[in-house]
């Protein structure tokens, strides 16, 4: 609206070139002064007859220096939130007398105009890749869905997965302890039809103590690994893209399994997964440029 005003302003001047400034303010409907006031600031040019700023030019209440100083101070010792114990403050220390209205409309001025510290992303660092199969497997637990439960009791299943063929193992389990990820790694070293070098798990109790109060003593899953000579990798904490192909295959596994049975217990369970478990390392993946993984594994073990 106050950009349209500059062209009316603009016809009134033009119009008083050929009239006086009485039939001019007439014709406008303003005053005899408001015509002098535009016709003397008038230079040509339409900025010439935008309107200037209404704030004056000096404000003999306006806070001093010394107390805007002395409100940063108290603001920054109250985090800027508990604005009612900074003001108490300042009227306590400082004998400020104004308003607390006036000093909440300074506060939210000040702290707008507060520099804002910009957070450095953190860069994580490049995953390193395997470069053969059974160099690196990454092991997960995942609860068993209630959907599929019928006698509502809570299973876990584990799984490692290949990262270089995806070859992957499951098995089924009634706890989620070190107990059963023990018992799980001596299935998995004998199902595996490769050597494995290295085991990658995230942070959990299941598979290590490093979150715990007791992290100077290992766990039964990584005495076994040290007993079989196996690399023990963690992840770091947050990051469980590191674990992307046990997560993706996870997902893959509610999809096609999960949700097309029920079991009754967990024999039950075990034996629809194994059913489950000789399919899935015999579906093709475009990963491996259409192959199944189980023909992934046979080509390398045919050159080794």
């Amino acid at each position: 609206m106050l950009s349209q005003i500059k062209y009316f302003r603009q016809r009134m001047i033009k119009y008083l070139e050929n009239h006086t400034v009485t039939e001019t303010a007439i014709r406008f409907r303003v005053s005899r002064k408001t015509v002098y006031k535009w016709l003397k600031r008038y230079d040509g040019t339409l900025e010439s007859l935008e309107d200037r700023s209404h704030k004056p030019k000096n404000s003999p209440r306006s806070h001093t220096d010394e107390e805007l100083k002395h409100i940063k101070r108290c603001l920054k010792k109250h985090k800027w939130k508990d604005l009612i114990l900074a003001f108490q403050e300042m009227k306590e220390k400082y004998g400020y007398t104004r308003s607390y209205g006036g000093f909440k409309r300074i506060a939210a001025k000040l702290k707008k105009n507060k520099p804002t510290k910009l957070k450095k992303k953190r860069k994580p660092k490049p995953y390193k890749r395997a470069d053969y199969i059974g160099q690196k497997i990454q092991i997960d637990v995942k609860y068993v869905p209630s959907y599929c439960v019928v006698n509502g009791k809570k299973y876990y299943e584990y799984i490692a997965v290949d990262e270089c063929s995806r070859w992957a193992y499951r098995q089924m389990y009634d706890e989620r302890s070190t107990h059963s990820s023990y018992k799980f790694l001596l299935a998995l070293i004998k199902a595996a039809p490769f050597q494995i070098r290295e085991i990658q798990t995230d942070n959990g109790s299941e598979f290590t103590n490093a979150l715990k109060s007791t992290k100077g003593r290992k766990t039964m899953f990584e005495r076994a690994l040290e007993q079989f000579e196996i690399k023990y990798h963690r992840i770091r904490i947050a990051t469980p893209q590191h674990n992307g192909k046990v997560e993706r295959q996870n997902r893959q596994d509610e999809e096609r399994f999960y949700r097309n049975m029920r079991m009754y217990s967990l024999e039950d369970g075990r034996k629809q997964l194994a059913v489950y478990q000789r399919k899935s390392n015999k579906y093709i993946k475009t990963c491996l440029n259409m192959k199944s993984p189980d023909q992934v594994v046979a080509e390398y073990l045919g050159v080794m």
